[in-house]
This record gives structure tokens, sequence and C-alpha cells, in this order.
């Protein structure tokens, strides 16, 4: 079942065609990956997916309707969550803060009832302390639910991202470059760790990663942009082979 259909998308800021005439389909519980050069318009795909940037033409359909126009955050309440190449995190916030910030999406409840501290709100407000701690731990971080997300490395700052975005309980899984910093064996362990939460919460997972071999294991099917055009499309054995993509990895002809 298609979940996301991309379709003729097009992005101009000014002079430059950052997209042009790009259609993907993105199959419900796929994990699905974009490759490509520094520049080729990964980042801006994903930021028009999820209301950051307005398309110039084309257009996103989400469950077979149209994202055109919307917010990112009535993109983020239709199930589509995100995490970024420049991390956002709460610098200032522990990591259990982050992560109910993403939780209580899902959890609000009446003014009156957090002013008056009602039974309801208290056992409410424990489920979600509960339920970040769970997302914590599986992204082995519970040892750390207490410190300010600025004190973690780098690569425990990734996982706070993808912990927190999934938090919101998305359908859809947008990770823009989750490896970057990582080590080879962290880079192992976010494979499987991708797969896992793929499988644990029926997810759908779109991937934007420079670390080809990561993206060869892991993906069910990839696409390739260069110079904002998609120039490869297929499994990953397909794209592996593909003169285009050898090319504009390469710089040489296939």
């Amino acid at each position: 079942m298609s979940l996301l259909q991309v379709e003729n998308l097009g992005v101009r800021f000014g002079g430059l065609q950052a997209l042009k005439s790009v259609d993907l389909e993105v199959q419900q519980g796929e994990i699905f990956g974009l490759l490509g050069p520094n520049g080729a318009g990964k980042t801006t795909l994903f930021n028009v997916i999820s209301g950051l940037t307005a398309a110039s033409s084309g257009s996103v359909r989400w469950r077979g309707a149209c994202l055109d126009g919307l917010s990112s955050h009535r993109i983020a309440r239709l199930g589509i969550a995100r995490t970024f190449q420049n991390l956002r995190l709460f610098s200032s916030m522990s990591c259990l803060e982050n992560v109910l910030v993403g939780l209580h999406q899902h959890g609000r409840q009446p003014s009156l009832a957090a002013l008056l501290q009602t039974h309801s709100f208290r056992r409410r407000e424990a489920q979600l302390h509960q339920q970040a701690l769970e997302l914590l731990a599986l992204f082995q971080l519970e040892a750390s639910s207490h410190q300010n997300a600025a004190s973690l490395s780098y690569g425990d700052r990734r996982r706070l991202e993808m912990a927190r975005a999934l938090a919101s309980r998305p359908q859809l899984l947008l990770l823009d470059e989750p490896a970057a910093g990582m080590n080879p064996a962290e880079k192992d362990e976010l494979q499987e760790l991708i797969r896992r939460i793929r499988n644990k919460f029926k997810l759908t997972v779109l991937i934007i990663e420079h670390h080809v071999p990561l993206m060869l294991g892991l993906c069910d099917r990839l696409a390739v942009l260069n110079f904002g055009q998609r120039i490869a499309l297929g499994s990953p054995e397909q794209v592996r082979r593909d003169p285009a993509v050898i090319e504009a990895y390469l710089g040489v002809g296939a």
C-alpha cells in the first residue's frame, strides 16, 4: 500500500533549482533510503514533506490526501515525524523531558485538571513518564534520563532525537543523517536499531544517509538524487550497479 507519494516535485530558491520533477512512492512498512552527494536536494525533499519548505511545483500526498499548504505541526499530527541533519534538541532540558515533549501531544488534558492536580491528571502524567523511560531504554539512554541533553555525546544526542521523534507515535519516520558522527560499531548498532523500531512500532521509515554500506544493508528500496533530480530507483543491488549512480559518486563513466 502506498503511504507517501511525491509527484513531479520542484523547489526553486531564486535562481537555484533545488529539486526538479522528483517522483517517489513510499510503501507502507518499508525502509526507503535517499542517497546522493552533498547538495543533491535530499534535505530539501524532507523539508517539503514535513511542511518546512513550500514546493514550487508538484505535490506531496499522504495516504492519498494532498499535504500542500499544511503547516509542519498539522503534518506532524497526521503521523509524520522527523529528525534533523543539525540536531534540534532542547539542550537545557533533561533527556526525559525531551522525550516527554513528544509524548505530550498525545496526553493533553484540561487546563483545570492540571491546575488542580486531579487524580486522573497525575495518573496520566505517570503513564507518560513511564512511556518516556521505556523509549529511552530502547535507545540505551535510560541511565542518562536526568542528564541535560547538552551533556550527552554526539551519538547519544542523535539517538535522543530519534527517541523524541518516535514519542509522537508517527506512522512515517523521517531520519536525516542519523549516523552522522558515529563510529563503525555505532553505525552497525544503528542499522539494527532502525530495523527493530520499524518492526516494533509498525513504522515506515524514510532515511537520508551518506554512509552507503549502511544504506545498502538497511533499505528495502533506494532512490538517488543528484543536482535535484532523481537518477536511480530500485533495490539496493539495482542501485549499486546503476551507471548513473557510479558516475555521481565516483565522477567517472560507467
